[in-house]
């Protein structure tokens, strides 16, 4: 037994399919951008120190309390991601170049040029990479 399609049968299947496909958009043509993820809270970030997230290729410095600034954890030297935050310092560990927590500039070479600063947004004790 062979079915044929009738008008009605065409129609219908159509103005699903129409549906369907008109229903997986939000009507919009730019894409919704993803609101940015929390890297550390405030607490974690010690004041004249810092903290480097190597997955993330950062590190966050507080200078003073309060004052919160991202750099690349790449040193400018040779590459190499940084290792420790101390004594005012982000220390690389391939050549000894040492950078200053407040802007990221050259305190110690070899590297010359400073670490390149990272945007961040700080709301209440969130810290998030933008």
């Amino acid at each position: 037994m062979t079915h044929r399609s009738t008008r009605r049968t065409i129609l219908l299947t159509t103005g699903a399919v129409t549906l369907a496909a008109a229903g997986c958009g939000n009507g919009d043509s730019q894409a919704v951008e993803a609101a940015p993820k929390e890297l550390a809270k405030t607490s974690e970030i010690p004041v004249g120190g810092g903290k480097i997230f190597k997955a993330k290729k950062v590190v966050v410095t507080q200078p003073k309390k309060g004052h919160f600034m991202c750099f690349s954890a790449i040193c400018t030297h040779q590459g190499c991601t940084v290792a420790k935050v101390q004594n005012g310092t982000i220390d690389c560990p391939c050549h000894g170049s040492r950078f200053h927590i407040a802007d990221g500039t050259v305190a110690h070479g070899p590297a010359t040029k400073a670490l390149p600063a990272r945007k961040i947004e700080v709301k209440g004790a969130s810290i998030r990479l933008r």
